[in-house]
């Protein structure tokens, strides 16, 4: 009984080592990104650097967030431009964020640096439209359009 019990302890320690994908002889930092990545523009004296671009459409909108009209009608207009925001680069990214406390929405569309210029040059289409209905939506002020890197480590 005894031998029994050590080889199912000895065997549950071999399948947890396997299942944790042996992390446990690994270096604490080996999972972590660097700030930096090749092919890229480098910041803070090489200490960052960004590959990506994101172009962030943002306004306050009013109400609950949960009942809020202004934010239903938001939603709306994020869904009509979606697929025209998905067709500015094969890579693109589109985050949505809402925060109920200030009352901020945002999208943040993000692509890859190469894929940035040609967008940028072209206007950042469909921005202006976007932008537009959001200033037409009864209780959306502060309207605003930033470009900042946005990149994942």
């Amino acid at each position: 009984m005894y031998i029994y019990d050590t080889r199912a302890k000895s065997s549950l320690l071999v399948t947890y080592l396997l299942a944790s994908g042996v992390s446990a002889f690994t270096s604490p930092n080996a999972f972590i990104r660097k700030s930096t990545s090749v092919n890229s523009v480098p910041l803070a004296n090489g200490k960052m650097s960004f590959n990506r671009v994101c172009r962030e459409w943002r306004c306050k909108y009013e109400g609950d967030k949960s009942t809020s009209e202004s934010l239903s009608a938001i939603s709306d207009v994020v869904d009509e431009f979606l697929p025209a925001i998905k067709g500015v680069s094969s890579d693109v990214t589109v985050n949505r964020l809402v925060c109920g406390a200030c009352l901020d929405f945002k999208l943040m569309v993000t692509v890859p640096l190469d894929d940035y210029g040609p967008w940028e040059g072209g206007g950042h289409v469909p921005e202006s439209d976007f932008i537009a209905k959001l200033k037409a939506i009864e209780g959306v002020s502060q309207v605003e359009t930033q470009t900042i890197t946005n990149m994942l480590i």
